[in-house]
């Protein structure tokens, strides 16, 4: 197998049945592509939808259906697929992480995979997203430090200028460079780079697995790239809701920021990045509560950072708890 594309929906069927459609348009451009579709515990009914649509769309040759019980989060239903298929016969070259509530463009698929085929020392590729509009949207980023923190929840011109080399998402660029690490909406990875660092982290359940994965194939030598001539249009946040604003962010997403900060940079960094992003977020609201300039950030922000610090959580590395399995 050249390809194996995995997509994981979680109540989103509609929009998973779109993305099936658009890649249905694009299956034949790299020969030897599969696609591999979890439905990650929505329940029995979008499980026999999606099966309905493969089945009558003549899908059956090219794509599979995983039914989960329980919402395993992005890592754990991606892992449900990738892990068996790494154990094939005839594992893939490559594996394309591809988020449900994507639409890809012509040649998205080929464009990853012959910079892949060219470039054998790259590890993992990153497609450019963007609205359904062409706008794009910011999918290449640095890796986060606590001046980045800080510059991400101050917000403040001057301030972001001066600490412009640590700006976690810099402005888009239309040229293919390497990066620190790429969205995961739209993700391909080098077999290789499984075999070397293993799957997604499920102790993150739902973000900051794919910085991870990045982070973690950097440490072996294999390095990230962002590759703008595949286009992929991203309809953000459909799964969780955390960018429909103003929205309060869900516990799991800042658990499994500290866990990236404790696990990969160990807890004096952990604790300046918490304290960057505490101290930020507080100037913020002093200038939000002196100036009447429109508040942005989501609801409860400062306190949340704090209590999902390490300073009121602890430094012990913990696994995100699953929300689905809190409520058996």
């Amino acid at each position: 197998m050249k390809l194996l594309i995995v997509v994981v929906n979680y109540r989103i069927t509609e929009l998973a049945i779109d993305c099936l459609h658009s890649i249905a348009s694009e299956i034949g451009s790299v020969p030897g592509t599969k696609v591999a579709l979890c439905e990650n515990g929505t329940g029995s009914e979008a499980a026999e939808r999606l099966a309905l649509t493969i089945r009558q769309n003549g899908w059956d040759d090219w794509c599979t259906l995983t039914a989960l019980p329980i919402n395993l989060g992005f890592t754990g239903g991606n892992n449900a697929v990738i892990r068996p298929v790494l154990r094939s016969p005839d594992p893939p070259d490559y594996v394309l992480l591809l988020n449900s509530d994507t639409l890809v463009r012509p040649s998205a698929f080929k464009a990853l995979v012959d910079f892949m085929d060219r470039h054998p020392s790259v590890g993992i590729a990153g497609s450019r997203l963007e609205e359904r509009d062409g706008t794009p949207q910011r999918s290449a980023f640095r890796f986060q430090s606590p001046l980045g923190e800080f510059e991400g929840n101050l917000r403040l011109g001057m301030i972001s200028r001066l600490l412009s080399r640590w700006v976690v998402a810099p402005p888009v660029r239309d040229d293919t460079f390497e990066t620190d690490w790429v969205s995961g909406a739209s993700m391909i990875i080098r077999r290789k780079v499984l075999e070397d660092i293993g799957v997604l982290d499920e102790g993150y359940y739902t973000y900051f697995d794919d910085i991870d994965i990045c982070f973690n194939a950097k440490k072996k030598g294999w390095p990230t790239w962002y590759v703008p001539a595949s286009r992929v249009v991203h309809l953000v946040g459909q799964s969780t809701g955390v960018n429909a604003k103003p929205k309060r962010l869900p516990p799991y997403l800042l658990d499994a920021r500290r866990r990236y900060f404790l696990k990969n940079h160990g807890p004096i960094y952990a604790a300046l990045a918490d304290a960057g992003a505490i101290l930020g977020q507080a100037l913020w609201r002093l200038r939000v509560l002196s100036t009447g300039k429109k508040d942005t950030s989501p609801p409860h922000m400062l306190g949340d950072l704090i209590g999902h610090s390490v300073f009121v959580r602890g430094f012990k590395l913990l696994d995100v708890e699953n929300p689905a399995l809190r409520k058996q």
